[in-house]
């Protein structure tokens, strides 16, 4: 199973992103649900190193993904409304995979 895990802070900003584990829905490179969450998270990583100005650290390799936003850009407009359409489109593949993807939420 996928565990994605979007953290907040206690002021209710996005702090991080986490995801670990495989989807197993189907083969690798067959796997559209796999699919679906990578390309989600990677628009979402993408966006907020564009948009935060490089104010974040993020790891990646084969089933880990964890990205974390410096506290000096969380106000950002730009950074919330990434992280909450991923969160909204992450959340709409668990409901539909729900044996395959998990999200939680989580305070920091």
């Amino acid at each position: 199973m996928l565990e994605v895990t979007f953290y907040r802070d206690e002021r209710n900003r996005f702090a991080g992103i986490s995801a670990h584990g495989h989807v197993d829905f189907a083969e690798h490179g067959q796997d559209i649900v796999c699919a679906a969450v990578s390309g989600i998270l990677q628009a979402a990583r993408l966006g907020l190193e564009h948009y935060a100005g490089g104010d974040l650290t993020a790891f990646q390799e084969a089933g880990e993904f964890d990205v974390i936003l410096d506290d000096g850009r969380r106000d950002a407009e730009s950074i919330q409304a990434i992280v909450m359409t991923a969160e909204l489109a992450v959340t709409q593949v668990a409901r539909r995979f729900p044996e395959h993807v998990s999200v939680a939420r989580e305070r920091v």
